[in-house]
């Protein structure tokens, strides 16, 4: 069995060590057959990915090489002739088959899965904490060490996106659950990053209301609406024209867990 990392540095790691390659073109094979574990990943799809539109003569030769390359180390890690059973050719492709290997962003996507599923019947302590520990497997940007051709690319812009979209959640599983005071700092720091991102400013935004710190919420929109005005010549959303206007007239609705449905458009 292989354990894979790619929420952050690619780690590969067997009983008898790490099996993960020096050479940028095998480790780009390792992250790709890793992300898309279980399922064959085709010959032209590894020659696009290394070598872009415009493949060597060789490319087909020396991709066969790489393969061997990690098998080899694979044999290495684990016992004799499980290696040929971890990488596995197909027609066509190759693949590590699902029971073979442990893939840290499969278990990323069931535990979001499951945490998804917690918020939407309204288990907003089990969807905080199955979100939390979804979070906790990335300790980076995904794959910040290997080079990304088209395939890897869509990939890890897949995981990146999903990654705020999951954070996103599990802040407004913890707002419904009233716990806006133990969130300022990590908000704060959230929205100091990504200073025109409309959904945390929003969360934000209503957690320093809630916690007796209207003015701030209302410095937030500020900063915001200046910082859309100068990059990109508009205003905030409509939805946040209103939680802006819900703020200065102190509207008992933001009082209320439901009010977080600003993002969704249903406020107040």
């Amino acid at each position: 069995m292989l354990d894979i990392k790619v929420l952050g540095p690619l780690e590969a790691v067997g009983a008898g060590g790490s099996v993960a390659p020096t050479a940028a073109k095998p480790r780009q094979i390792l992250a790709l057959l890793a992300l898309r574990a279980g399922e064959v990943v085709p010959v032209p799809t590894l020659v696009e990915e290394i070598w872009g539109e415009s493949p060597p003569r060789s490319a087909l030769t020396t991709l066969q090489t790489y393969i061997l390359q990690l098998r080899r180390l694979i044999g290495r890690s684990l016992a004799p002739g499980a290696a040929k059973f971890v990488l596995v050719t197909r027609y066509n492709g190759y693949l590590f088959p699902a029971d073979e290997v442990r893939v840290d962003a499969r278990n990323y996507e069931r535990l979001v899965g499951e945490g998804n599923g917690a918020f939407e019947r309204g288990d907003y302590a089990e969807a905080s904490r199955l979100l939390r520990q979804a979070l906790g497997l990335w300790s980076g940007q995904v794959l910040v060490d290997v080079q990304k051709g088209l395939s890897l690319g869509i990939e890890v812009t897949h995981l990146e996106q999903s990654r705020i979209g999951v954070l996103e959640t599990r802040i407004d599983a913890e707002l419904r659950l009233g716990r806006h005071h133990s969130m300022l700092g990590e908000l704060a720091m959230l929205v100091a990053r990504n200073p025109m991102h409309e959904n945390l400013c929003a969360k934000f935004m209503i957690a320093l209301y809630r916690s007796g710190q209207q003015w701030q919420a209302l410095e937030t929109y500020r900063r915001l609406h200046g910082g859309l005005a100068d990059e990109l010549g508009i205003d905030p959303s409509a939805r946040l024209q209103r939680l802006h206007q819900a703020i200065l007239n102190a509207d008992p609705h933001l009082e209320l867990p439901e009010a977080d449905g600003v993002m969704a458009g249903q406020f107040p």
